[in-house]
């Protein structure tokens, strides 16, 4: 993203809108000649603007920081979706956007810089305000150990091109030797400004669930097999690697024991989950309790910063693990037949990325939670060999009854009430597979017009419940 993107972006999608600078300013509540400057680079629209103007142009928040424009991207045509290495993503919790991706660009600052004497790393935005409670800082202090630095949190500064900004500045000898601006962009992805980005093809045509299902029927092929044609067969590749990283999360989670990092002191719970089994357990009782333990042994790893897979987002990474490993263990799947699942809750994830979002400080925890059960209910429907409707249906419920689920983390840690909600969303999203066993047939509403819907809601949703800790549980807690 070049430092004049934001500007040609606000230039082209105002043109394909037939708007002038005034009628654009009047809509997002600004004046003709703040737009003016907008588009000559004089300045940039503030995160709210943004978020205004996405919604205006029919984007996404990421889309409009991305590049693409009204005729590229919205419901009625889509560009197709990205590979589903974009998204699922292997690194360190407990946010793709907070941790993941600052992290990963700190260290290749840092390998950039191996003659520099010192840095500073200044956060801005939301990387500010939530860099403590989502681990930013902490992950900034790894990268640099050893080394002699400063991290910054600058909370004043509104003029910025993306919420999550952070600047980076290497010194040698007390002069500055190298400068970059880094913006995460979401699912631990970040750019550089003033850098080429190299944008992620999409290698899926079909972005919405009725066109895939439509010709999958017409192929007789099923999902997994859609992604294999889209993708090539190495893409099981890399779900493998996603599979054996989701089962050592659990691993290591469920023999985890103490208390959480971050002043909550909550207690880590899938140890006692996973171990505290009674002799005339029912097997009701048995299946809640050990799918609720992998939930939370994935969740706690995440919100202890270790390694996990976004699936679709850190804060949600807990539900599509515990669903299949319970499932494996259970019914004696493989982890080819997994992998075929994954591909197949990964469609339904890019579906939701691609045409609404699965980021909480856009749409709340609905764009999180709501998707990973989404993904998770259509991966079981997957390995228990339903059909496309059924495979819908289970999608659609899972979302369904996520809508206006808030975003509102208690002193911006990952734990209450992130953690129960993995556990719930995942025996959630076993329950909605049930349904859909029986009444697909009888549905009434699709999965993209719940997709639809999330997004419209979590537009409308006040600002204090999209991950910024002003309200909710994280204002009323004492």
């Amino acid at each position: 993203m070049s430092s004049n993107a934001i500007s040609e972006i606000i230039h082209k999608n105002r043109i394909n809108m037939k708007l002038s600078q005034k009628e654009l300013g009047e809509r997002v509540g600004v004046s003709n000649r703040a737009v003016s400057k907008w588009e000559n680079g004089l300045s940039y629209p503030g995160t709210e603007t943004c978020l205004k103007l996405a919604e205006l142009f029919k984007i996404s928040f990421d889309a409009l920081l991305s590049g693409e424009t009204v005729s590229e991207r919205n419901w009625q045509n889509h560009s197709g979706m990205e590979s589903l290495r974009e998204l699922y993503r292997i690194g360190r919790g407990p946010s793709s956007s907070h941790s993941m991706a600052p992290e990963k660009a700190c260290l290749m600052f840092r390998e950039e810089n191996l003659h520099a004497d010192s840095f500073k790393i200044i956060l801005y935005g939301s990387l500010a305000k939530m860099g403590k409670g989502h681990m930013t800082e902490y992950v900034i202090n790894r990268v640099f150990k050893n080394r002699n630095f400063e991290i910054v949190f600058d909370h004043d500064n509104k003029n910025l091109p993306h919420p999550n900004t952070m600047d980076c500045y290497a010194y040698t000898d007390g002069k500055q030797t190298d400068f970059w601006r880094v913006l995460s962009v979401g699912g631990g992805k970040f750019v550089i400004d003033g850098r080429h980005r190299r944008e992620s093809a999409a290698v899926y045509e079909l972005s919405k669930f009725t066109e895939i299902a439509a010709f999958c029927r017409r192929k007789k092929m099923r999902i997994w097999q859609y992604v294999e044609m889209c993708e090539g067969s190495e893409i099981f590749e890399y779900l493998h690697e996603i599979w054996n990283c989701m089962k050592e999360s659990i691993a290591e989670g469920l023999s985890s024991t103490g208390t959480l990092p971050g002043g909550l002191d909550v207690q880590k719970k899938a140890n006692y989950l996973y171990t505290r089994h009674h002799i005339d357990e029912s097997s009701e009782t048995r299946e809640n309790r050990l799918v609720c333990a992998y939930a939370f042994a994935v969740s706690e790893q995440n919100a202890s910063s270790e390694i996990v897979v976004t699936a679709p987002t850190c804060g949600a990474s807990g539900v599509l693990p515990a669903v299949m490993y319970y499932q494996q263990e259970r019914r004696g799947f493989s982890d080819e037949e997994i992998v075929h699942a994954l591909a197949t809750a990964g469609v339904v994830g890019n579906i939701i990325k691609s045409n609404a979002s699965i980021s909480g400080a856009e749409c709340g925890c609905q764009a999180e939670i709501g998707s990973a059960c989404s993904m998770a209910a259509a991966a079981l429907a997957e390995l228990l060999g339903m059909n496309l409707e059924q495979i819908e249906y289970a999608a659609e419920v899972a979302m369904e009854h996520h809508l206006g689920l808030t975003c509102d983390p208690i002193h911006s840690l990952v734990q209450i009430p992130c953690i129960e909600r993995n556990a719930v969303a995942a025996m959630r999203a076993i329950n909605a597979v049930s349904l859909a066993n029986f009444l697909s047939g009888s549905r009434k509403i699709s999965f993209d017009l719940v997709v639809k819907t999330m997004y419209e809601t979590g537009r409308d949703m006040s600002r204090s419940y999209r991950e910024t800790s002003e309200g909710g549980l994280a204002k009323l807690y004492l």
